[in-house]
């Protein structure tokens, strides 16, 4: 099973996440989330593996979704559009995101991890 790690190394998160999976000897390709995003094909397919609802994707915390006023914009935004706005800027993705053939997830939640793994 290949695994893409999306994570962004001063993430704290995005660190427990990675030594997670190195402590459990897992292989995977790590990608810089904001210098190489996921493609808006790549997100639709994550999104749809992951069983989230679209909102569950944007990194509501961050400095970026709050500057945007994205909270009251979402709603109103078609999946398609959502999709491109994660696309534009890796910063707007909740991170990390561990994706395999039949699974996406977004954030580090240990169960998750190792029900999936």
């Amino acid at each position: 099973m290949a695994l893409t790690f999306y994570w962004y190394p001063k993430c704290g998160t995005c660190r427990k996440a990675k030594k997670w999976l190195d402590e459990h000897e897992i292989a995977y390709e790590a990608v810089h989330i904001v210098e190489n995003p996921p493609s808006k094909a790549q997100l639709k397919d994550y999104y749809e593996k992951s069983g989230l609802e679209i909102k569950k994707l944007f990194n509501t915390s961050g400095q970026k979704y709050r500057e945007l006023g994205l909270k009251d914009k979402i709603p109103a935004l078609s999946e398609d559009e959502l999709l491109e706005m994660l696309a534009s800027d890796g910063m707007l993705i909740k991170r990390p995101i561990l994706a395999g053939d039949a699974f996406a997830l977004f954030g580090f939640n240990e169960e998750d991890y190792e029900k999936n793994l």
